[in-house]
């Protein structure tokens, strides 16, 4: 029996759902990376950057290719880039709708 779409779709809402991966993401929007320069921009052990890329590479979210010794790792289509920019703006206006009623809030406490 064939998994509906919106269980489907959070599997995948749940994949990204690890802020290492989420900045795994970030920094391959740039352009293909090896694991060694990931390792210095994240802030996290050896084992658990290859465990959390484990899992970009199974849900096809990233890429790996062997260049001798060293494993690059590219965006698998650049519709994630578009995914994280989406949320970058889904939360842009979130965080200005708040901002606005606090504003409100304060506005009223001094009346």
């Amino acid at each position: 029996m064939p998994v509906p779409l919106y269980q489907a779709k959070a599997e995948f809402f749940r994949t990204l759902g690890h802020p290492a991966r989420i900045r795994v993401l970030e920094l391959l929007q740039d352009g293909p990376r090896p694991v060694r320069e990931l390792l210095a921009e994240i802030d996290i052990e050896a084992s658990s950057l290859s465990q959390q890329l484990a899992v970009l590479r199974r849900t096809q979210l990233v890429t790996a290719t062997r260049e001798g010794n060293t494993v690059v790792y590219a965006l698998s289509t650049p519709d994630v880039a578009e995914l994280l920019r989406a949320a970058r703006s889904i939360l842009t206006d979130l965080i200005a709708d708040q901002r606005e009623l606090l504003g409100e809030l304060r506005g009223d406490a001094r009346v």
